[in-house]
């Protein structure tokens, strides 16, 4: 059975903004600005009563869900980059940043969330993290809740999984239904929601 190197720690995340303030170019690249708009798109939702990104770096795409969201809870293992998204989301009074250091410190929501992002995050965790971050979102979604998962195709040498690995892994849980399968050279995006059923957006507003 092949296994994959230990969940980046904290010192990776650092030395990149150390680097960078924007070392993925999330605010500058088009094809950043793109992909967002796709995946914001792609919720089925028009709006969202709790909300939890996981790992939202400097605060672009956290930018684009806060207004369609109730309350978003956001976090980051890097101190500058909750910084930078604190900064960038403080127009929203429902928005929360934090420093959170998954899957350890995955935050609790009494009811559960109606939408979970895991954005270019997945593949910076271990077999053994992995599986937990999984668990984690699948318990912490409300019934008929969405989860959202959006990463990178090609390799990068000193991540532990690539993108392909980690969405293979989240299609073999049984808690969840696909409702939407977006293929690119560059990237995959995937809504899921908890249940069984998978209702349609037109199904949702009595079109069909």
């Amino acid at each position: 059975m092949t296994t994959h190197p230990a969940t980046l720690g904290a010192e990776y995340f650092e030395d990149m903004y150390a680097a960078s303030s924007d070392p993925w170019g999330f605010a500058s690249r088009w094809y950043e600005e793109r992909k967002y708009a796709v995946s914001a798109a792609l919720l089925p939702a028009r709006r969202y009563r709790e909300a939890f990104e996981a790992g939202c770096s400097i605060g672009v795409f956290t930018a684009l869900l806060a207004p369609r969201c109730d309350r978003l809870l956001a976090c980051d293992l890097s101190s500058v980059a909750v910084a930078a998204a604190s900064e960038r989301t403080a127009g929203y009074p429902g928005t929360r940043v934090q420093r959170r250091v998954l899957p350890g410190e995955w935050p609790e929501q009494e009811g559960g969330f109606d939408l979970i992002v895991l954005s270019e995050v997945l593949y910076y965790f271990g077999d053994t993290d992995l599986e937990r971050m999984l668990d984690l979102a699948v318990a912490g979604l409300s019934p008929g809740g969405t989860l959202l998962a959006v990463h990178w195709r090609h390799p990068v040498a000193e991540y532990p999984l690539g993108g392909e690995d980690v969405h293979r892994a989240l299609a073999g849980r049984d808690e969840l239904t696909r409702l939407v399968d977006h293929r690119e050279p560059d990237f995959l995006a995937e809504v899921y929601l908890r249940g069984r059923a998978a209702p349609s957006v037109a199904e949702t507003e009595g079109l069909v």
